[in-house]
């Protein structure tokens, strides 16, 4: 159906290279980014090509973890957690992707706690209490929405 899930926990194989874990999953149809491409997009992978997965940061599993659903040929991307655990430098540089393949044409579902970082990719925002959407905001809306979103957030 050109859906591609990046799951929280990323799912790289430890004993498989970054190029092993990036040829792993399955076209699902055409249109899926070339490796050449997704090295541009991460060229710290490049650098670690032949690094098995034990050996990554954190940051770099995610970069993986991304790129890998980006070869399926999914234009339906959902990414949870994106950035939890990684370095400023590293959640800039993943902000900067999605922003490149939000161009591209990719829709992406983004579950973040990060709304700092969400806030540099999103279109709309959907609060999400005890499993029930109880609030949407699109961007545009956004500061006017502000003070309702921060109760929401407890800031």
């Amino acid at each position: 159906m050109g859906i591609a899930i990046c799951p929280e926990e990323r799912g790289i194989f430890a004993s498989l290279n970054v190029e092993e874990n990036l040829l792993l999953p399955p076209l699902v149809r055409e249109g899926g980014l070339s490796e050449d491409f997704i090295l541009e997009l991460f060229p710290n992978l490049r650098e670690r090509f032949a690094s098995r997965g034990t050996h990554l940061s954190g940051g770099e599993q995610q970069m993986l973890a991304i790129g890998r659903i980006l070869r399926t040929g999914a234009q339906l991307l959902l990414l949870d957690e994106p950035t939890e655990g990684l370095a400023p430098i590293i959640v800039q540089q993943i902000g900067s992707t999605l922003r490149t393949l939000k161009q591209q044409g990719f829709t992406i579902l983004l579950v973040e706690q990060n709304f700092h970082f969400a806030s540099t990719v999103a279109d709309r925002y959907y609060v999400v209490e005890h499993g029930r959407v109880i609030d949407t905001i699109a961007n545009a809306q956004l500061t006017a929405e502000m003070p309702k979103l921060q109760a929401y957030l407890g800031v």
